[in-house]
């Protein structure tokens, strides 16, 4: 079972949880980027790869037995803070479109690059399966 942290007086965060505290099989996904099962980008979008990206860490959290609901902790390396800035809204549609509407605790950390070239996005989550 997950316990969100939300400490009395603070203001509830949008889209994510401060902290999560949690019993159980750990999964640990690397940094996903938007390609497909063949590593092969299909869009230079931001929202498709953003996509794709979201898609392939829904495939590896079933690999594992696990689901969306099972997410305690997501990492975001996005290569341009404008273009996500000016997106949040869409952002917010694609992540409840493949995700729905389970918010772990999240970081979102600009970066210069990111080692695939044409990646725009890439994120790791960690999983807990309850006992």
């Amino acid at each position: 079972m997950h316990q969100v942290l939300q400490p009395v007086g603070w203001l509830k965060p949008k889209g994510y949880v401060n902290a999560i505290a949690c019993q159980g099989t750990q999964i640990y996904i690397g940094g996903q980027v938007g390609w497909n099962s063949e590593q092969q980008f299909e869009t230079d979008d931001f929202l498709g790869q953003l996509e794709q990206t979201l898609k392939n860490i829904k495939a590896i959290l079933e690999e594992g037995g696990a689901n969306p609901e099972n997410m305690v902790r997501m990492t975001w390396y996005i290569v341009k803070k404008e273009l996500y800035v000016a997106k949040l809204k869409e952002i917010g549609e694609v992540y409840r479109n493949v995700l729905g509407k389970n918010f772990p605790a999240m970081s979102c950390i600009f970066v210069s690059d990111l080692v695939e070239d044409r990646a725009l996005v890439e994120i790791e989550v960690t999983a807990v399966i309850p006992f």
